[in-house]
């Protein structure tokens, strides 16, 4: 186990790239014939995602289904056309918040918010705070996994849009139920067998805890977790890695790709994210898998909450008395 330093922030890293030696430009290649450029129409990206800004957003001409999961705040103002969609329609119970909804509940859910597995979807968070962008990747990390094809995250959230000076709205949008099917896809999903396997020893994979430091260290514990620690193996890379300084905004895909190298965390080994209920390793996941674009990225989504109820040894599990103290303390 061990635990990265915290200073290894996506900001630290851009600034410790260097910037590219002043040379000669490299030759330009030929143009393109001119009939092979369309004359009236700029090529069109093939998706809007994984992120988007309010810019992006305001000027697109996708049509994509806005979905603000900020819940009440909703009411108070929200993008044109946007649907109210609160986070917790895309959670578990109280007890184990991380369990990923039932697939014909989430079905459901999604037909009445009218989601389509062909149609672009931006998710709106709040953008407060970094722990905001973590439901919105946990929503991304939801409809991706029940096959929706292009989805985008709005960086900087309802903040960020209110500070370009977008427009809003406080009439509610009623959407049209979809047909959608789903079939949920676990290609990006870890369970607690694998990674209970994992930390036995069984294969390669990289365990991450996303969590701050108290949490790995077993210093502080989620409510809902039986007792506090981390799984055993796992090395500690806090989801505010993934953010430029204190920002809500998350950094971009290339300054994701050079602290995942960083971290030496690379294409050629299986990674797992964790947290205490699949909220920040949600951000992880994100940053690994869409941002850095390593291709065998999974998230274990009831997280340490999960982990603990089952019959496992947990790493830096404190001692009785302590146990004991904490539980007093609340």
């Amino acid at each position: 186990m061990r635990i990265i330093a915290p200073f290894l922030t996506a900001a630290a890293v851009a600034l410790a790239v260097p910037a590219l030696a002043q040379t000669a430009p490299a030759p330009t290649a030929p143009a393109a014939p001119a009939s092979a450029i369309p004359a009236t129409e700029a090529p069109r990206a093939q998706h809007l995602g994984p992120l988007v800004t309010p810019a992006e957003l305001a000027a697109t001409d996708r049509a994509p289904l806005i979905l603000d999961i900020r819940g009440a705040d909703y009411a108070k103002g929200h993008i044109p056309g946007a649907v109210d969609a609160p986070y917790k329609l895309f959670r578990g119970p109280t007890d184990n918040p991380g369990r990923p909804v039932p697939p014909e509940q989430l079905q459901a859910t999604l037909s009445q918010l009218g989601v389509e597995l062909d149609r672009p979807v931006v998710v709106v968070h709040q953008g407060s705070d970094q722990d905001d962008f973590g439901a919105a990747a946990r929503v991304y990390w939801t409809l991706k996994s029940a096959g929706v094809q292009d989805i985008a995250i709005l960086n900087g959230g309802m903040n960020g849009w209110a500070a370009a000076g977008q427009p809003t709205e406080t009439t509610p949008v009623t959407p049209a139920p979809s047909l959608i099917e789903i079939t949920w896809d676990d290609r990006w999903t870890a369970t607690e067998a694998e990674v209970a396997a994992i930390a036995a020893g069984k294969g390669d994979a990289v365990l991450l805890d996303a969590r701050p430091p108290g949490f790995y260290e077993g210093r502080q514990a989620h409510a809902a977790a039986s007792v506090p620690g981390t799984v055993p193996g796992a090395e500690n890379v806090p989801h505010t890695e993934w953010f430029a300084g204190s920002t809500p905004a998350i950094a971009p895909a290339a300054t994701a790709a050079d602290v995942a190298r960083a971290l030496g965390l690379g294409p050629d080994r299986e990674i797992v994210t964790f947290c205490n209920t699949g909220h920040w390793a949600a951000t992880e996941w994100f940053a690994l898998s869409e941002l850095a674009g390593l291709p065998d990225v999974k998230m274990y989504p009831e997280s340490m909450v999960g982990y603990t109820r089952g019959d496992h040894e947990i790493a830096n599990r404190p001692g009785l008395v302590e146990n004991l103290l904490r539980q007093i303390r609340g």
